[in-house]
């Protein structure tokens, strides 16, 4: 990852973006420490997900449609608590 000081990612902030893309996420320092991180759009969809809604993804359930689905509850013994 490349590191650019902040004055120097303003000054050439369409060559950090296309090196986003090209090369990679381009760290950006001020006054020596990491403050931000350019990412490419592509890197930004991978992280954040799929970019489908929670209801889009529960729909995608095996278990969608079903009118009643029966949970089998564990039987065994409860460990013993010493107090």
């Amino acid at each position: 990852m490349h590191t650019w000081q902040m004055q120097e990612a303003k000054a050439r902030l369409s060559e950090v973006v296309k090196l986003a893309e090209s090369e990679g996420p381009q760290d950006i320092t001020l006054h020596g420490r990491s403050v931000a991180v350019v990412l490419s759009r592509a890197t930004f969809e991978h992280l954040s997900g799929s970019g489908q809604s929670l209801v889009e993804f529960m729909r995608q359930s095996p278990l969608y449609g079903l009118e009643e689905i029966e949970f089998e509850r564990d039987r065994s013994a409860a460990r013993e608590v010493v107090l």
